[in-house]
């Protein structure tokens, strides 16, 4: 079973996701994998990643650790919160996330893009 871990203390997954906020969010996953579990963690990872994108998810990017690392970061976007609640309360993704070995964890966390004058638009 993947293990949840909070990214941010004062503001849950779950409290994100009970929020009303308009889309487009962008889903960051920070995945920790053993390596002897890493084969199995990408082969569960893409069926994920296959239904998600069949739920509302409109893109999906994995990025590795490098040098050896055994972490991973998913980047998502997704039309909107009600979307990603509604998908992952899913009986089938609920049943994919059972599947993953004990040494995997996750901490996901969702956000929207800010804008900074002069250097980024939001």
């Amino acid at each position: 079973m993947l293990k949840l871990l909070e990214l941010d203390k004062s503001t849950t997954l779950f409290q994100q996701l009970a929020s009303q906020e308009e889309g487009p969010i962008v889903l960051f996953n920070v995945f920790h994998v053993e390596p002897e579990d890493e084969a199995e963690f990408l082969r569960l990872w893409k069926e994920d990643a296959s239904f998600m994108l069949s739920h509302g998810c409109i893109s999906g990017q994995l990025h590795k650790g490098i040098a050896g690392s055994g972490s991973y970061i998913n980047v998502a976007v997704w039309e909107s919160t009600q979307n990603m609640a509604r998908a992952f309360q899913t009986p089938e993704f609920q049943e994919m996330l059972a599947k993953y070995p004990e040494s995997c964890t996750a901490s996901p966390h969702i956000y929207k893009k800010t804008a900074v004058p002069g250097i980024c638009v939001a």
